[in-house]
């Protein structure tokens, strides 16, 4: 009877010589591997969560006076040279974050050539999270002494347009999920 055949290749033993040479071959071990799999892990995690951070760390809204109308404007050249004047403001609120806005307060303070004129104030709000909001105010000056700044007004007003200064401020909350985080902005 012949033996079965077999699928596995033949033993042929090493050629025996005088000088022998002896090869070592490194394989990975499972652990070895593991570990690798952890660094890179541990990296992509890591890489994502400052992804994370920078993306969804909240940021100062921008503010912008969109209208400024001027209603009513009387000069008044006695006993001192003063000027009555009523305002129309726009502020928008630009929320550039994924989060929401609740401001308690909202002050637009107005200045013309360095001068501070008056401020306004507005009430509460909200802005949703990558939206913008519109804020109307009106602003009454009444008897702002401008005597220094004559000849400059009169050219502006000549011209069809006054420069006004003005600075925002917002005080707040952003919605982050559950949490609020205090807000405050100048502009």
């Amino acid at each position: 009877m012949a033996s079965p055949k077999t699928s596995e290749p033949p033993y042929y033993p090493l050629p025996s010589n005088q000088h022998h040479q002896n090869y070592v071959v490194y394989l990975p071990s499972a652990s070895r591997r593991r570990q690798s799999r952890r660094r890179i892990l541990c990296t992509a995690a890591i890489v994502l969560l400052a992804a994370a951070v920078y993306f969804l760390w909240p940021s100062d809204p921008d503010l912008d006076i969109a209208r400024l109308r001027l209603d009513h404007l009387r000069i008044h050249t006695v006993p001192t040279f003063a000027v009555d004047a009523t305002l129309r403001l726009t502020v928008k609120i630009i929320n550039v974050d994924v989060y929401s806005i609740d401001y308690s307060s909202l002050v637009v303070s107005i200045g013309y050539r360095g001068k501070n004129l008056g401020f306004v104030t507005s009430d509460r709000g909200h802005v949703r999270g990558m939206a913008s909001s519109y804020v109307d105010a009106t602003l009454e000056l009444e008897g702002v002494e401008v005597l220094s700044d004559v000849i400059m007004l009169v050219e502006d007003l000549a011209r069809g347009s006054v420069p006004f200064d003005t600075i925002t401020e917002v005080r707040g909350r952003l919605g982050v999920f559950f949490f609020d985080i205090p807000l405050k902005v100048n502009q």
